[in-house]
């Protein structure tokens, strides 16, 4: 979220995404905003967390912007959206685990869906979920084809997507490699593998306290896999920062609070 001239609210719609309702809009960019906070409440997550992780991401924050709309009958606020093309980009990075066990099935609608539905109920007139094919093949032949179309657009962007995040998870362990067999001292340092292991037990605890059993075994699990190492004592010391910072963030997802 740049310095440039704020956008201006073409069309605003409560749009219908299962049991939740979002605000989008469409700007004076063409492009079709939602609204952070809803989607962060709907999920079960901190705003705020989330708008900063938004702002560190330089894709994310290119397509998020402070916009004015009516959020009362008698009143207008300024309130963070992002564009509805970057919402699976921005929920990739909220891994099922970090959230509750039963909003987990809802993420993964949204990781799945919410791009779609949003982008829909501006372009065809929709303001939920359900559509009937059968009833509009019969009205409207083009407009089906072309939903189909649109359809294996998004299915080609998730295969993209997927693609790229496999093609990441082997440079990270290509780099764990090498620095295993380089130099020793390209791993962390006794203290930093010390502050690491205090975060990776502040994290099990926040969750354990939601699920009531022990998580550290998930925990580090989850760094390992994520790092691409079988101890946190080799993980490459250049990635100490990012491992601090993918631990804070997952801390403050769970309690809205970081303690290290």
């Amino acid at each position: 979220m740049g310095d440039e001239k704020p956008l201006t609210v073409i069309e605003q719609r409560e749009v219908e995404f299962y049991e939740d309702r979002l605000t989008a809009v469409r700007a004076g960019d063409g492009h079709i905003y939602v609204a952070v906070g809803q989607m962060c409440s709907a999920l079960g997550l901190t705003t705020a967390p989330q708008t900063r992780r938004i702002k560190r991401h330089a894709v994310l924050n290119a397509g998020y912007q402070g916009i004015t709309i009516m959020v009362t009958p008698g009143g207008r606020q300024e309130t963070g959206m992002i564009r509805a093309d970057l919402v699976p980009l921005w929920l990739s990075g909220i891994r099922t685990n970090m959230v509750k066990e039963e909003i987990r099935p809802k993420l993964e609608r949204f990781q799945a869906e919410a791009a779609r539905v949003l982008w829909e109920a501006f372009q065809e007139g929709r303001l939920t979920t359900e559509l009937n094919l059968d009833e509009l093949v019969n009205i409207d032949p083009e407009a089906v084809q072309a939903y189909h179309m649109a359809q294996a657009v998004v299915k080609l962007a998730r295969s993209h997507l997927l693609l790229r995040s496999e093609v990441e998870d082997h440079s990270r362990r290509l780099e764990t490699i090498e620095a295993t067999l380089g130099d020793p001292g390209r791993h962390v340092s006794p203290d930093q593998a010390s502050q690491i292991s205090q975060a990776v037990k502040a994290v099990a605890i926040a969750l354990g306290r939601q699920t009531k059993r022990n998580e550290f075994g998930a925990v580090y699990g989850e760094l390992y896999r994520k790092f691409g190492i079988t101890s946190y004592k080799q993980l490459p010391a250049r990635r100490f920062q990012e491992a601090i910072d993918w631990l804070a963030e997952w801390h403050q997802n769970l309690t809205g609070d970081v303690p290290f």
